[in-house]
Protein backbone atom coordinates (compact mmCIF):
# COMPACT_ATOMS: atom_id res chain seq x y z
CA UNK A 1 0.00 0.00 0.00
CA UNK A 2 1.40 3.41 -0.97
CA UNK A 3 2.14 6.10 1.58
CA UNK A 4 -0.62 8.30 0.06
CA UNK A 5 -3.26 5.54 0.41
CA UNK A 6 -2.17 4.83 4.00
CA UNK A 7 -2.47 8.53 4.88
CA UNK A 8 -5.90 8.71 3.25
CA UNK A 9 -7.10 5.64 5.19
CA UNK A 10 -5.86 7.12 8.49
CA UNK A 11 -7.64 10.41 7.70
CA UNK A 12 -10.93 8.63 6.99
CA UNK A 13 -10.59 6.64 10.21
CA UNK A 14 -10.06 9.87 12.14
CA UNK A 15 -12.98 11.70 10.57
CA UNK A 16 -15.43 8.88 11.25
CA UNK A 17 -14.90 9.27 14.99
CA UNK A 18 -17.49 11.43 16.83
CA UNK A 19 -16.61 15.10 17.05
CA UNK A 20 -17.93 17.99 19.13
CA UNK A 21 -20.93 19.62 17.35
CA UNK A 22 -20.53 23.03 15.76
CA UNK A 23 -22.77 25.16 18.01
CA UNK A 24 -23.10 23.61 21.47
CA UNK A 25 -24.44 25.60 24.40
CA UNK A 26 -21.27 24.30 26.02
CA UNK A 27 -19.03 21.25 25.75
CA UNK A 28 -17.07 20.21 28.83
CA UNK A 29 -14.95 17.38 30.16
CA UNK A 30 -15.12 16.75 33.91
CA UNK A 31 -11.62 16.52 35.37
CA UNK A 32 -12.56 14.39 38.39
CA UNK A 33 -11.72 17.14 40.89
CA UNK A 34 -14.80 19.34 40.68
CA UNK A 35 -13.48 21.38 37.71
CA UNK A 36 -13.79 21.00 33.94
CA UNK A 37 -11.89 21.38 30.69
CA UNK A 38 -13.61 23.24 27.88
CA UNK A 39 -13.92 21.32 24.60
CA UNK A 40 -13.77 22.96 21.19
CA UNK A 41 -16.27 22.35 18.35
CA UNK A 42 -14.90 20.03 15.68
CA UNK A 43 -12.49 18.25 18.04
CA UNK A 44 -12.87 14.59 18.87
CA UNK A 45 -15.24 13.68 21.69
CA UNK A 46 -13.13 12.48 24.64
CA UNK A 47 -13.71 8.97 25.93
CA UNK A 48 -14.22 9.87 29.60
CA UNK A 49 -16.55 12.20 31.55
CA UNK A 50 -17.69 14.26 28.55
CA UNK A 51 -20.71 16.58 28.78
CA UNK A 52 -22.27 18.03 25.62
CA UNK A 53 -25.13 20.45 26.21
CA UNK A 54 -27.09 21.40 23.06
CA UNK A 55 -29.97 23.61 22.01
CA UNK A 56 -32.14 21.26 19.94
CA UNK A 57 -33.77 24.20 18.12
CA UNK A 58 -30.41 24.93 16.41
CA UNK A 59 -30.14 23.29 13.00
CA UNK A 60 -26.53 22.11 13.42
CA UNK A 61 -27.41 20.48 16.74
CA UNK A 62 -30.40 18.71 15.18
CA UNK A 63 -28.23 17.36 12.39
CA UNK A 64 -25.53 16.21 14.82
CA UNK A 65 -28.07 14.40 17.03
CA UNK A 66 -29.54 12.63 14.01
CA UNK A 67 -26.15 11.45 12.69
CA UNK A 68 -23.81 10.90 15.66
CA UNK A 69 -22.82 7.35 16.53
CA UNK A 70 -22.75 8.25 20.24
CA UNK A 71 -26.53 7.98 20.56
CA UNK A 72 -28.79 4.94 20.25
CA UNK A 73 -31.66 5.40 17.83
CA UNK A 74 -34.20 5.42 20.65
CA UNK A 75 -32.60 8.53 22.15
CA UNK A 76 -32.52 10.71 19.06
CA UNK A 77 -36.18 11.75 18.85
CA UNK A 78 -36.39 12.18 22.60
CA UNK A 79 -33.42 14.55 22.65
CA UNK A 80 -35.00 16.54 19.81
CA UNK A 81 -37.90 17.55 22.04
CA UNK A 82 -40.44 14.82 21.30
CA UNK A 83 -40.93 13.86 24.97
CA UNK A 84 -42.64 16.21 27.41
CA UNK A 85 -43.49 14.42 30.67
CA UNK A 86 -40.75 13.22 33.05
CA UNK A 87 -39.63 9.70 32.20
CA UNK A 88 -36.75 7.26 32.51
CA UNK A 89 -35.73 4.66 29.92
CA UNK A 90 -32.77 2.29 30.17
CA UNK A 91 -31.10 1.84 26.79
CA UNK A 92 -27.76 0.32 25.74
CA UNK A 93 -26.29 0.45 29.24
CA UNK A 94 -27.19 4.13 29.58
CA UNK A 95 -30.17 6.14 30.76
CA UNK A 96 -32.49 8.33 28.72
CA UNK A 97 -34.26 10.88 30.92
CA UNK A 98 -36.68 13.75 30.53
CA UNK A 99 -36.98 16.02 33.57
CA UNK A 100 -38.80 19.28 34.28
CA UNK A 101 -37.66 22.34 36.21
CA UNK A 102 -39.02 25.68 37.38
CA UNK A 103 -38.87 28.33 34.66
CA UNK A 104 -36.70 31.23 35.87
CA UNK A 105 -36.32 32.79 32.42
CA UNK A 106 -37.07 36.51 32.34
CA UNK A 107 -40.56 37.45 31.23
CA UNK A 108 -41.93 33.89 31.59
CA UNK A 109 -44.12 32.33 34.25
CA UNK A 110 -42.42 29.92 36.69
CA UNK A 111 -45.15 27.33 36.12
CA UNK A 112 -44.28 27.19 32.39
CA UNK A 113 -41.80 24.50 33.34
CA UNK A 114 -38.66 24.02 31.27
CA UNK A 115 -37.51 20.58 30.16
CA UNK A 116 -34.06 19.04 30.07
CA UNK A 117 -33.58 15.83 28.13
CA UNK A 118 -30.38 13.84 28.34
CA UNK A 119 -28.73 10.55 27.54
CA UNK A 120 -26.15 9.54 30.15
CA UNK A 121 -23.70 6.68 30.53
CA UNK A 122 -20.74 6.18 32.85
CA UNK A 123 -18.53 8.34 30.58
CA UNK A 124 -20.86 10.49 28.46
CA UNK A 125 -23.64 13.05 28.94
CA UNK A 126 -25.55 14.48 26.00
CA UNK A 127 -28.23 16.92 27.18
CA UNK A 128 -30.59 19.14 25.20
CA UNK A 129 -32.91 22.05 25.93
CA UNK A 130 -34.73 24.87 24.15
CA UNK A 131 -35.14 27.33 27.01
CA UNK A 132 -32.48 27.91 29.65
CA UNK A 133 -32.53 25.46 32.54
CA UNK A 134 -31.13 27.13 35.64
CA UNK A 135 -30.66 23.81 37.44
CA UNK A 136 -28.16 22.86 34.72
CA UNK A 137 -26.47 26.25 34.81
CA UNK A 138 -26.03 25.84 38.56
CA UNK A 139 -23.94 22.73 37.87
CA UNK A 140 -21.75 24.79 35.52
CA UNK A 141 -21.32 27.48 38.18
CA UNK A 142 -20.31 24.82 40.70
CA UNK A 143 -17.75 23.45 38.24
CA UNK A 144 -16.26 26.92 37.76
CA UNK A 145 -15.86 27.22 41.52
CA UNK A 146 -14.32 23.77 41.85
CA UNK A 147 -17.37 22.35 43.66
CA UNK A 148 -18.89 20.51 40.71
CA UNK A 149 -19.45 16.81 40.02
CA UNK A 150 -16.42 14.54 39.65
CA UNK A 151 -18.03 12.15 37.19
CA UNK A 152 -21.22 11.45 35.26
CA UNK A 153 -22.93 9.76 38.20
CA UNK A 154 -22.30 12.80 40.40
CA UNK A 155 -23.57 15.03 37.58
CA UNK A 156 -26.85 13.10 37.50
CA UNK A 157 -27.29 13.46 41.26
CA UNK A 158 -26.46 17.19 41.17
CA UNK A 159 -28.95 17.92 38.38
CA UNK A 160 -31.71 16.02 40.18
CA UNK A 161 -30.85 17.83 43.42
CA UNK A 162 -30.97 21.26 41.77
CA UNK A 163 -34.27 20.55 40.01
CA UNK A 164 -35.83 19.32 43.25
CA UNK A 165 -34.55 22.21 45.38
CA UNK A 166 -35.79 24.83 42.94
CA UNK A 167 -39.21 23.18 42.89
CA UNK A 168 -39.23 23.07 46.70
CA UNK A 169 -38.35 26.76 46.95
CA UNK A 170 -41.15 27.67 44.55
CA UNK A 171 -43.65 25.55 46.48
CA UNK A 172 -42.63 27.29 49.73
CA UNK A 173 -43.19 30.65 48.01
CA UNK A 174 -46.67 29.60 46.86
CA UNK A 175 -47.55 28.40 50.38
CA UNK A 176 -46.50 31.76 51.83
CA UNK A 177 -48.77 33.50 49.33
CA UNK A 178 -51.64 31.23 50.39
CA UNK A 179 -51.01 32.11 54.05
CA UNK A 180 -51.20 35.82 53.18
CA UNK A 181 -54.51 35.26 51.39
CA UNK A 182 -55.85 33.35 54.40
CA UNK A 183 -54.82 36.19 56.72
CA UNK A 184 -56.51 38.65 54.39
CA UNK A 185 -59.79 36.77 54.34
CA UNK A 186 -59.72 36.28 58.13
CA UNK A 187 -59.32 40.04 58.40
CA UNK A 188 -62.54 40.32 56.38
CA UNK A 189 -60.71 41.65 53.36
CA UNK A 190 -61.72 40.87 49.81
CA UNK A 191 -59.55 38.45 47.84
CA UNK A 192 -58.52 39.09 44.26
CA UNK A 193 -59.91 36.27 42.15
CA UNK A 194 -57.13 36.63 39.58
CA UNK A 195 -54.37 36.09 42.15
CA UNK A 196 -56.10 33.07 43.66
CA UNK A 197 -56.69 31.49 40.25
CA UNK A 198 -53.04 32.08 39.32
CA UNK A 199 -51.87 30.27 42.46
CA UNK A 200 -54.24 27.36 41.85
CA UNK A 201 -53.04 26.99 38.25
CA UNK A 202 -49.42 26.94 39.36
CA UNK A 203 -50.12 24.33 42.02
CA UNK A 204 -51.92 22.06 39.56
CA UNK A 205 -49.15 22.33 36.94
CA UNK A 206 -46.49 21.54 39.54
CA UNK A 207 -48.52 18.56 40.74
CA UNK A 208 -48.81 17.28 37.17
CA UNK A 209 -45.06 17.21 36.56
CA UNK A 210 -43.61 16.57 40.03
CA UNK A 211 -45.57 13.36 40.62
CA UNK A 212 -43.99 11.45 37.67
CA UNK A 213 -40.65 13.16 38.39
CA UNK A 214 -40.73 11.78 41.94
CA UNK A 215 -41.27 8.34 40.44
CA UNK A 216 -38.26 8.86 38.15
CA UNK A 217 -36.03 9.77 41.11
CA UNK A 218 -37.30 6.75 43.02
CA UNK A 219 -36.58 4.45 40.08
CA UNK A 220 -33.07 5.85 39.76
CA UNK A 221 -32.50 5.07 43.42
CA UNK A 222 -33.68 1.48 43.07
CA UNK A 223 -32.65 0.43 39.56
CA UNK A 224 -29.52 -1.69 39.17
CA UNK A 225 -27.19 0.73 37.42
CA UNK A 226 -23.57 -0.39 37.63
CA UNK A 227 -22.05 3.10 37.47
CA UNK A 228 -24.25 4.49 40.27
CA UNK A 229 -22.77 3.62 43.66
CA UNK A 230 -24.68 3.16 46.92
CA UNK A 231 -24.11 6.76 48.06
CA UNK A 232 -25.51 8.11 44.81
CA UNK A 233 -28.59 5.94 45.10
CA UNK A 234 -29.14 6.93 48.74
CA UNK A 235 -28.92 10.57 47.71
CA UNK A 236 -31.41 10.01 44.89
CA UNK A 237 -33.78 8.26 47.30
CA UNK A 238 -33.53 11.23 49.65
CA UNK A 239 -34.40 13.53 46.74
CA UNK A 240 -37.41 11.33 45.87
CA UNK A 241 -38.57 11.43 49.51
CA UNK A 242 -38.32 15.22 49.63
CA UNK A 243 -40.27 15.57 46.40
CA UNK A 244 -42.87 13.23 47.89
CA UNK A 245 -43.24 15.54 50.90
CA UNK A 246 -43.57 18.54 48.61
CA UNK A 247 -46.29 16.70 46.70
CA UNK A 248 -48.15 16.29 50.00
CA UNK A 249 -47.73 20.04 50.53
CA UNK A 250 -49.08 20.63 47.02
CA UNK A 251 -52.16 18.51 47.74
CA UNK A 252 -52.74 20.39 51.00
CA UNK A 253 -52.25 23.73 49.25
CA UNK A 254 -54.71 22.81 46.50
CA UNK A 255 -57.27 21.94 49.19
CA UNK A 256 -56.58 25.22 50.98
CA UNK A 257 -57.07 27.21 47.80
CA UNK A 258 -60.36 25.39 47.24
CA UNK A 259 -61.49 26.53 50.68
CA UNK A 260 -60.35 30.06 49.87
CA UNK A 261 -62.30 29.96 46.61
CA UNK A 262 -65.40 28.78 48.50
CA UNK A 263 -64.94 31.53 51.08
CA UNK A 264 -64.50 34.08 48.30
CA UNK A 265 -67.74 32.93 46.69
CA UNK A 266 -69.46 33.10 50.08
CA UNK A 267 -68.20 36.65 50.60
CA UNK A 268 -69.38 37.69 47.17
CA UNK A 269 -72.78 36.07 47.74
CA UNK A 270 -73.15 37.74 51.13
CA UNK A 271 -72.16 41.11 49.70
CA UNK A 272 -74.66 40.70 46.87
CA UNK A 273 -77.40 39.62 49.29
CA UNK A 274 -76.65 42.60 51.50
CA UNK A 275 -76.89 45.01 48.59
CA UNK A 276 -80.10 43.38 47.39
CA UNK A 277 -81.54 43.59 50.91
CA UNK A 278 -80.72 47.28 51.22
CA UNK A 279 -82.28 47.97 47.82
CA UNK A 280 -85.38 46.06 48.89
CA UNK A 281 -85.65 48.16 52.07
CA UNK A 282 -85.44 51.36 50.04
CA UNK A 283 -88.08 50.04 47.65
CA UNK A 284 -90.32 49.16 50.60
CA UNK A 285 -89.91 52.64 52.10
CA UNK A 286 -90.54 54.53 48.90
CA UNK A 287 -93.38 52.38 47.56
CA UNK A 288 -96.17 53.97 49.71
CA UNK A 289 -94.56 57.40 49.27
CA UNK A 290 -94.60 56.95 45.51
CA UNK A 291 -98.26 55.92 45.75
CA UNK A 292 -99.15 59.02 47.72
CA UNK A 293 -97.25 61.41 45.47
CA UNK A 294 -98.75 59.80 42.41
CA UNK A 295 -102.24 60.00 43.88
CA UNK A 296 -101.92 63.64 44.89
CA UNK A 297 -100.40 64.57 41.55
CA UNK A 298 -103.36 63.68 39.36
CA UNK A 299 -104.90 66.64 37.51
CA UNK A 300 -108.46 66.20 38.79
CA UNK A 301 -110.67 68.36 40.94
CA UNK A 302 -111.25 67.69 44.62
CA UNK A 303 -107.59 67.11 45.58
CA UNK A 304 -107.36 67.90 49.37
CA UNK A 305 -105.39 71.08 50.11
CA UNK A 306 -105.29 72.23 46.49
CA UNK A 307 -106.61 75.69 47.45
CA UNK A 308 -104.73 75.98 50.77
CA UNK A 309 -101.41 77.82 51.29
CA UNK A 310 -100.43 75.10 53.76
CA UNK A 311 -101.37 72.20 51.51
CA UNK A 312 -97.83 71.39 50.27
CA UNK A 313 -96.32 71.64 53.77
CA UNK A 314 -99.03 69.41 55.18
CA UNK A 315 -98.45 66.86 52.44
CA UNK A 316 -94.67 66.83 53.19
CA UNK A 317 -95.42 66.25 56.87
CA UNK A 318 -97.70 63.36 55.85
CA UNK A 319 -94.88 61.82 53.80
CA UNK A 320 -92.44 62.21 56.72
CA UNK A 321 -94.85 60.58 59.14
CA UNK A 322 -95.41 57.73 56.70
CA UNK A 323 -91.67 57.18 56.36
CA UNK A 324 -91.21 57.21 60.14
CA UNK A 325 -94.06 54.74 60.58
CA UNK A 326 -92.54 52.38 57.99
CA UNK A 327 -89.13 52.40 59.76
CA UNK A 328 -90.82 51.69 63.13
CA UNK A 329 -92.67 48.78 61.54
CA UNK A 330 -89.40 47.40 60.04
CA UNK A 331 -87.75 47.63 63.47
CA UNK A 332 -90.60 45.79 65.14
CA UNK A 333 -90.35 43.07 62.46
CA UNK A 334 -86.54 43.00 63.04
CA UNK A 335 -85.85 43.59 59.39
CA UNK A 336 -83.44 46.40 60.24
Amino acid sequence: MSEHESSKRDHLSYTTKPVIPAEPVFALQLDGNGHYHKLQPGHLVPETACWLHLDYSVATSQEWIQKTSLLPDLARQSLLGESTRPKLVKVNGGLLLTLRGINHNQGQRPDQMVAIRFYITSDLIISTRRRRVYAVEQVVRDLRQGRGPDNCADWLVDVCENLAEQAGDFIDELMERIVRLEDLILGEGLLERKELMNIRRQLIVLRRYLAPQRDVFSRLANEKIVWLDADDQRHLQDIADRVGRWLDDLDASIARTSLLADEMNTQMTEAMNKRTYIMSIFALVFLPLSFLTGLMGVNLGGIPGADSHWGFLGFCLLLGLSTFAIFIWLKLKKWL
